[in-house]
C-alpha cells in the first residue's frame, strides 16, 4: 500500500514538473519574442532622435510622443483605468517613479544626445551599458543571481558591438572618446536600467493597458513645464507630412507598442535578460539602413550580428536557466 502510495505521489510530481518545465519554455518563448519586437521598433527611435535635430527640440519631441500615445490609447484604456482607479492612486509612487526615470529622464536625454552626437553612437553607447546596469542593479537590489553564462554571454554581446563601432579597426576603437552628447545617452541609459527593474516590481493586479495609460500621462504631465518653456525659447516647428509621421510612429510604434511588448518580456523573463536583447538594435539599425537607405554590407556587419546572436543564444541558453533556477 505504501508502495502505491509513493509511486502516485511520483508520478504526481513528474506530470507536474513536466507542466512546469513547458511553461517555463512557453514564457522563455514568448518573452524572448516580445523583446526581439521591441528592438526592432525602437531601433528606429535612435535614427529619428538624430534626424529631427535640426527641426524639433528635444523636450518638444519627447513630450509630442508621449501626449500622442496617451491620446492613442485613451479609447482603449478608459474603462480599464475606471475598474483600476483605486489600485492605481494606492501605487501613486510607484507610477511617479517609473514614468520619471524612463519618460521624464531616459527618453529627453536620448533626444538631448541627438543634437550632440551621431545616430551610431546613440544607439552603440545606449545598448551597451544599459544591459550591464540592469545586469548589476538587479543583482544588487533584486538579488538576482548572475551566473557565469549570463556575464559571458553579454561579454560576446559587448564585443560584436565594438566590432560595429570599431569597424574592425583596433586604432579607431582607441580613438574613440565620449563627446557631450555621448555623456547624455550614457546617462539615459542608467536611468533605463533603473525603469527595467522597476517594472519588474510592477503591481501584479494592474492590468497592463492601465499601467502604459497612467505611465504614459504622467510623464506626459512632467514634460509639459519643460514643453512650455522650450515653446517660449525655440523657433518655431514647421510642420509637414514627415513631421507628423515621425510623432505618430514615436507615439504608436516606439511608444505603445514597444513598451507594452518589452514590459510583458520582462514579467516573463526577467529584467536583466530582457535588457540583453538591447543589443540588437544597432544590428537592427543596420538592416534598416541598408533596405530603407540602399546602403551596402560588409563582412563587419555579418561578423558583428553573428557575435551579438551568439551572445543573446549563449545567456539565453537552457542551462543558464537551469542554473539561474538552482540558485533561487
Amino acid at each position: 500500500m505504501n508502495w502505491i502510495l509513493l509511486t502516485n505521489l511520483v508520478k504526481r510530481f513528474n506530470v507536474q514538473s513536466l507542466k512546469y518545465m513547458e511553461a517555463g519554455k512557453r514564457n522563455l518563448y514568448i518573452g524572448v519574442g516580445l523583446a526581439v519586437v521591441s528592438t526592432i521598433i525602437w531601433s528606429g527611435n535612435f535614427v529619428i532622435a538624430r534626424g529631427v535635430s535640426g527641426k524639433i527640440p528635444p523636450m518638444s519631441t519627447n513630450f509630442y510622443r508621449w501626449i500622442t500615445a496617451t491620446i492613442l490609447l485613451l479609447p482603449f484604456a478608459f474603462k480599464s483605468f475606471l475598474a483600476d482607479k483605486e489600485k492605481v492612486f494606492k501605487n501613486w509612487k510607484y507610477f511617479l517613479s517609473v514614468s520619471f526615470t524612463c519618460i521624464l529622464l531616459f527618453n529627453s536625454f536620448v533626444y538631448i544626445a541627438g543634437h550632440h552626437t551621431t545616430a551610431i553612437n546613440l544607439a552603440l553607447i545606449g545598448t551597451t551599458t544599459s544591459p550591464v546596469f540592469t545586469i548589476v542593479l538587479s543583482a544588487i537590489f533584486l538579488k538576482e543571481f548572475i551566473q557565469p553564462l549570463r556575464i559571458a554571454g553579454l561579454a560576446i554581446c559587448i564585443a560584436g558591438i565594438m566590432i560595429l563601432l570599431s569597424q574592425g579597426s583596433i586604432e579607431r576603437l582607441l580613438a574613440f572618446r565620449f563627446s557631450k552628447g555621448d555623456w547624455w545617452i550614457l546617462a539615459g541609459s542608467f536611468f533605463f536600467a533603473v525603469y527595467n527593474l522597476l517594472v519588474k516590481q510592477k503591481p501584479r493586479n494592474i492590468s497592463p493597458i492601465t499601467f502604459l495609460f497612467v505611465f504614459f500621462f504622467m510623464g506626459a504631465v512632467m514634460l509639459a513645464p519643460f514643453f512650455i518653456w522650450e515653446h517660449r525659447h525655440s523657433d518655431p516647428i514647421i510642420w509637414n507630412g514627415q513631421l507628423v509621421s515621425i510623432i505618430l510612429y514615436l507615439g504608436l510604434g516606439a511608444s505603445l507598442v514597444a513598451y507594452l511588448c518589452w514590459n510583458e518580456a520582462i514579467l516573463r523573463i526577467g529584467s536583466s535578460r530582457t535588457a540583453l536583447f538591447g543589443n540588437l538594435i544597432p544590428i537592427f539599425s543596420t538592416l534598416e539602413a541598408l533596405l530603407l537607405l540602399n546602403e551596402k554590407i560588409h563582412p563587419i556587419h555579418i561578423v558583428s550580428g553573428l557575435l551579438v546572436i551568439a551572445g543573446l543564444f549563449i545567456a539565453n541558453s537552457r542551462k543558464a536557466n537551469d542554473l539561474k533556477q538552482m540558485a533561487v
